[in-house]
């Protein structure tokens, strides 16, 4: 469920509406209604945008922008960084040149190491409440999108960094067994919340998600792959091709008949969510900022920066 702004190798990861279509319209189809924490934006009419932590380019060809995450070292995710991330989804999401998002890592060896650990040591009650609730916004965004959404894995993935894989239509990963992924909360006795378990358990089924939630398993690509946690696995310099091939896929479906299906599948899990936003924000908190979880927090943190001597 978490992580920490230093590399690790493969252990930098720790623990970690659509409803029918309805009134609200979008240009290839209805808009899920999802609670807001940011302020719409307008539309992107530029072929490649740049934030501080993440760099998007459009192919207004084709339709597909390439989302790069670039917050150093491991794309952990910061608040600053989740805002980011959905300020750049709202943007897309508004763009009638805008039906396919590939999202991939700029950070060498890794997709993303999961939530920002110092996120949530020492921090307030309300600052820990309005992160989680953009954690919740980036789940939402992502999980709800019209657009056809392709992880392109390409470095270890753990806790929130698979969660994002999850989010997506379909994932690609690097084939290197130095890479990982997986929803290891457990490791660090912390519990995956249920809408965590619920991606999880829509992906890969109840048994292989009871084991590996239980058990805080990362998986390297090919055991991955065998679950059905990634549904293609590529040889490292081939990620990006064979997601701007399978995106190409998805898009010659006829769109509105793609995004009723995906609504479909998905509309209970969200709708779980969306009606639990406030308890899940509230048990979070209260659950944070525990001192006993405060203090397994700075013993971890501790036990890093000996790491590094």
């Amino acid at each position: 469920m978490m992580a920490v702004r230093s590399c690790l190798g493969v252990k930098f990861g720790v623990s970690g509406l659509l409803s029918q279509l309805t009134s609200s319209t979008r240009h290839h189809g209805s808009r899920p209604c999802v609670s807001p924490i940011l302020t719409p934006q307008h539309r992107n009419t530029s072929s490649s945008s740049t934030s501080s932590k993440v760099k998007v380019d459009l192919d207004q060809n084709t339709g597909v922008a390439v989302m790069h995450m670039q917050s150093p070292p491991v794309n952990s995710l910061s608040l600053d960084f989740i805002t980011e991330l959905c300020i750049s989804l709202e943007k897309l999401e508004m763009d009638k040149g805008c039906r396919g998002l590939i999202i991939t890592s700029s950070q060498p060896k890794v997709f993303s190491a999961g939530l920002d650990i110092l996120e949530m040591y020492g921090k307030s009650p309300e600052r820990c409440g309005e992160f989680w609730k953009s954690v919740q916004e980036l789940w939402l965004k992502l999980y709800s999108s019209n657009m056809v959404t392709i992880a392109a894995v390409n470095g270890s993935s753990p806790a929130g960094g698979c969660l994002m894989a999850l989010t997506c239509d379909y994932r690609i990963m690097a084939d290197n067994p130095a890479y990982s992924i997986g929803l290891n909360e457990t490791q660090l006795g912390i519990v995956a919340p249920f809408w965590f378990k619920d991606t999880l358990m829509n992906t890969i089924g109840l048994r292989n998600s009871e084991m590996a939630l239980q058990l805080g398993l990362l998986y390297k690509p090919q055991d991955a792959l065998k679950v059905g946690l990634v549904d293609q696995v590529v040889p490292e310099d081939q990620v990006l091709p064979a997601a701007v091939k399978s995106v190409n896929k998805w898009l010659a479906v006829p769109e509105h008949a793609r995004q009723i299906t995906k609504s479909m599948m998905r509309k209970s899990t969200i709708d779980r969510l969306t009606s639990n936003r406030e308890a899940d924000i509230q048990n979070f908190v209260s659950f944070i900022t525990r001192e006993s979880i405060q203090k397994s927090l700075r013993g971890y943190m501790e036990l890093l920066k000996q790491k590094k001597a």
